[in-house]
């Protein structure tokens, strides 16, 4: 959480629905900066929705065309695709959903913020998807809209930067897109450029 914890800052909580969970309230979003484009979303349930309901309403556009969306689906070793696209005449496409609100420089939205060995198993299970020819797609959602351009945070971890650009070479698609945020809803918006590392 990176950037996200200075004391009195305004958040927005929800309550736990189940009364078996463990914390009774869900972090929603954080203000940054004034205005609406200063909130950042924070709940990590939420991406794959925000990203399932943008492929739907064909706002997405590297990923129109596909008749079904499927979450969820079973592949890999032990692990579950956020989002299976299928369509007649193509090989169905597999989509990994990743939550970003990591800013440490001005206008770049960046990812992990912490080391996540579960990050590196997904790219290195995509990749195989890609080589074993079917279509696969890291897709990088940042719950702000204070950004311009996406990176990888490679010196915060440098196992999922290495498996990130070992996942590209085999044939892995990468798009990140930015939120329109308020505090009645949040939807993927725009595209941000990837820089890729020299």
């Amino acid at each position: 959480m990176l950037g996200l914890t200075e004391p009195g800052v305004e958040t927005w909580l929800s309550p736990a629905r189940n009364p078996k969970r463990k914390l009774r309230h869900t972090w929603e979003l954080i203000r940054v900066a004034a205005g609406e484009s200063g909130l950042v979303g924070i709940n990590t349930a939420l991406p794959n929705s925000i990203v399932a309901e943008a492929i739907a309403a064909g706002r997405v556009s590297e990923l129109g065309g596909y008749a079904s969306i499927r979450r969820e689906v079973k592949y890999g070793k032990n692990s579950r695709i956020d989002i299976l696209l299928e369509r007649d005449g193509a090989p169905p496409c597999y989509v990994e959903v990743k939550n970003v609100h990591l800013r440490r420089q001005a206008n770049l939205a960046e990812f992990p913020d912490s080391i996540t060995a579960r990050g590196t198993k997904h790219l290195r299970e995509l990749a195989a998807v890609a080589e074993a020819g079917g279509r696969a797609v890291m897709f990088y959602l940042a719950q702000r809209a204070d950004c311009e351009s996406f990176a990888l945070a490679g010196d915060i971890d440098p196992d999922y930067a290495a498996a990130f650009e070992a996942a590209r070479k085999s044939g892995v698609e990468a798009v990140c897109y930015d939120c329109h945020l308020d505090q009645r809803e949040i939807r993927a918006a725009r595209r941000l450029p990837i820089l890729m590392p020299d």
